[in-house]
Parts: structure tokens; sequence; C-alpha cells
């Protein structure tokens, strides 16, 4: 999920919503692999991450940039193009880099590609992710290099990052849950990777645990990141289900308003493609988790007033 929340038009998401009739997470032997893939790729916000549509960049072709407070960087090319793109990887390769954040040559990527939040996923639906990008249109898009501090220029400080703190494998079902329950919070916490953006880090760069999806002040772009907990002061407790439903699909907001920045790209891409289904075990899934209070929209400054007036 994504940041900021300001007015946007609806008409954005029309494109696109009706084809979708594959669920993701359902085993490649029971539907075709290709739109299974496809719908993998809106469901974890590859097209988001990956196409550069602030400079009409092709689809899936990278450079699409991203301000952290670690530096630039700037998203790869994932179309099948054999010099650019990943064309000559194999499908071991491409789970590697999912589930392991390790490319081809065995060099670690930086966790600002979300597989801290991948390797959560399913076999089946990394298998078909691979399967479906086989298909899109190659382009002869070379990466551009990010833009990062001297020290974090050498990759392997990544091997100790990891080493720290990331945890590999599959996320499980809970016995204790329902249906519904279980398959939200594989969208939200595999696919979805809403803790990427929604959780503040440490002076590492590693998501505070304690602080899940409670939103901060440091997020991608330099903008705020809303608390989605419910808790009722700072997130998202005083909405119903239904408001974070029709949220999810459209961007509207329970005020009457519209989401902006980058979560606008999320529902317009990711969010606005999942089937109403998913949509709703979405959002059963986040109603359901402990409210945090951490307020994270900065505070308006204040003009000083003359002592007396307006008390």
């Amino acid at each position: 999920m994504g940041i900021g929340w300001y007015r946007r038009p609806q008409w954005l998401l029309a494109a696109g919503v009706a084809w979708v009739c594959a669920t993701a997470g359902v085993s490649a032997a029971q539907t075709d692999p290709i739109r299974q893939g496809e719908y993998v790729l809106r469901a974890a916000g590859c097209v988001v991450c990956h196409t550069d549509t602030e400079n009409d960049g092709p689809f899936l072709a990278g450079r699409r940039r991203l301000e952290t407070p670690f530096g630039i960087f700037y998203s790869p090319n994932i179309t099948p193009d054999p010099e650019d793109g990943i064309g000559r990887w194999t499908e071991k390769d491409f789970i590697a880099a999912l589930s392991e954040g390790l490319a081809p040559d065995g060099s670690h990527y930086y966790p600002v590609f979300p597989y801290t939040s991948y390797t959560r996923m399913g076999a089946g639906d990394m298998r078909a992710l691979w399967v479906y990008l086989g298909t899109v249109k190659a382009e002869a898009r070379p990466d551009r290099p990010h833009d990062l501090p001297w020290y974090l220029r050498w990759r392997g400080l990544v091997w100790g990052w990891k080493w720290w703190g990331f945890e590999p494998g599959p996320l499980s079902d809970r016995a204790d849950r329902s249906e519904s329950w279980n398959r939200g919070a594989y969208l939200a916490e595999a696919l979805g990777h809403c803790g990427e953006c929604h959780t503040p880090r440490d002076w590492l760069g590693a998501p505070v645990a304690a602080m899940h999806l409670a939103g901060t002040r440091e997020g991608p772009e330099g903008e705020a990141v809303p608390n989605i907990t419910p808790d009722r002061r700072t997130g998202i407790g005083r909405w119903s289900r239904d408001d974070l439903v029709y949220f999810l699909e459209t961007g509207g907001t329970p005020d009457g308003d519209y989401t902006g920045g980058l979560m606008a790209e999320v529902v317009d891409e990711s969010t606005g493609h999942l089937t109403a289904a998913d949509r709703e075990a979405l959002a059963t899934y986040l109603l359901s988790l402990p409210p945090i209070e951490n307020a994270v929209s900065k505070p308006e400054k204040k003009t000083k007033q003359p002592r007396g007036e307006f008390e």
C-alpha cells in the first residue's frame, strides 16, 4: 500500500477491472498460469514500481524513481529482453530473487525490492508470475544505476543486513482463523507487502516489528505514510469494513475525499484490480489487527497569536 490522502478521480480505475476472474494462491494446475500470473502481478504491485509512468516508460521496463531516506533507487527492467531485462534468467533465478533477494550472479538485492515480503509467497504464485512475465513485450531499456551514498554502494553490506533480520520462507495459514482472514493476511503480508511502506524503520532500515503497519513520517518520496491499524484516533479504526473495501477499489475515503501520491497508483494499478472477495479479505485482515496509536501526519505550523486572543 502507499502514501498520501488527496483528491483523486475514480474513472482511472474503470479500465481493466472487468477482466479479473482468477485468484492468486490457487494451484497452477487448477487455473491458467498466465492469467494467474497476471493477477499476481497486479496484487503484488509490480506495475507501480517497475513502470516509469511519470516519463511514459514502457510497461515493466523499469527506471521508476523511488526516493528513500537511504538514497534514490531506480527499479529494474523485468521484461523478457535478453540484454536489458530478465530474458536470460531461469525460473530458478526468478524464484531465488523473490524468496531470497539474490540476483543470478549471487549478489544481494537491496531490500527496497520487497523480497522480505515476497519470500512469503506460495510457490505456485511465484511460478505463475514467472510464466506471465515471459509473455509481456520485451523492451530494450537499460537499467539506471541507483544514486546512493558511497557507504551503501557495496552490496556485500546487504548480506549482513539479511543475517541480522531477514527470515525467508512462505507464510503459513493460521488454523484458528477463517479462510477469508488467512487470504487477507496473504494479500497484505506477502503479495501486497503493505508493511514495506506502512511500517516505520530503524536506523538500519529494518521494519520495527512492534509498529507493524502503524505508519511513518519518513516514507518513500519523503511523504508521510498513514497508520492502517484499527486505532480509532490515528488509524482506520473508525472505518467500517465496507469503507475499507470501497477505498481499496476506488481510492475514495469515508469523508468523500480521494487518496493521492503513491497510494493512488497502488489503487489504480493493484488493489482496484483485485476481485471483490480479495478486497473483502484484505479489509477483514487489516481491521482485525491490534490497534497502534501513532500519529504520522506532519503537524501544521501555527502562527503565534497575541496573548488573550482566541482564548
